[in-house]
């Protein structure tokens, strides 16, 4: 199943609304209750859900910017610090979730920041009970090969998304979840590259990518 660039924007579009209706949300429903707030320590504490409100926006936007957005320019490599503030903002808004960082290379391809960051998204969703994810990149002349490893103590992975990472659409219709599984496939196909998860075992689940440099 082939789906047009106006069909795969309408996916994305989909999902930043879903991904961004919580916090949003909460900024409205703080600023009706401030407005109407007099007592001192009720509008300090209205204050202070409207900071954390607007912190978790900016943070996702910010990831998914550079995940699914031209941030980070129009060259082919990307500063892997962007990278590595864009994981640590998002999953950093769960405080079930940690980060283990194992990337040294001061540089990365934009599309395997892309294929990195989408999985990075993937994985912590899969920490329903919160966990680690860790997130390791090692770059030779032929190849990029990305991995991240989830470890909790309960991994859900939904099998859309994992068809989806695997195997693209391949005759089915995707949905807003899997956008960002449909993202990793395609970019990965197109550069003649591969994807793998594993299955869940004792508490970890695997993700991996193989892009080849040209």
């Amino acid at each position: 199943m082939t789906i047009s660039p106006v069909d795969f924007a309408s996916l994305l579009c989909s999902r930043l609304c879903h991904d961004l209706l919580s916090p949003v949300g909460a900024l409205n429903n703080g600023l009706e209750l401030l407005n109407d707030e007099t007592d001192p320590d009720m509008r300090a504490r209205c204050l202070e859900l409207l900071n954390e409100s607007a912190r978790v926006s900016a943070n996702k936007l910010k990831f998914f910017r550079l995940a699914f957005g031209a941030a980070g320019g129009f060259g082919e490599r990307v500063d892997v610090r962007e990278a590595r503030q864009a994981v640590e903002g998002l999953l950093g808004d769960n405080k079930r979730l940690q980060l283990q960082w194992l990337i040294e290379e001061p540089e990365l391809p934009k599309a395997a920041v892309k294929v990195l960051l989408n999985l990075a998204l993937i994985a912590g969703d899969t920490l329903v009970r919160g966990g680690t994810v860790t997130i390791g990149v090692e770059e030779s002349a032929e190849t990029t090969e990305i991995v991240l490893r989830a470890e909790g103590p309960r991994l859900v992975l939904d099998p859309e998304l994992r068809a989806t990472l695997t195997d693209g659409a391949n005759g089915a219709a995707i949905t807003p979840r899997a956008a960002a599984a449909f993202l990793v496939n395609t970019i990965a196909a197109e550069a003649g590259g591969s994807v793998m998860v594993s299955d869940a075992v004792d508490g970890t689940l695997l993700f991996g990518a193989a892009l080849p440099n040209r």
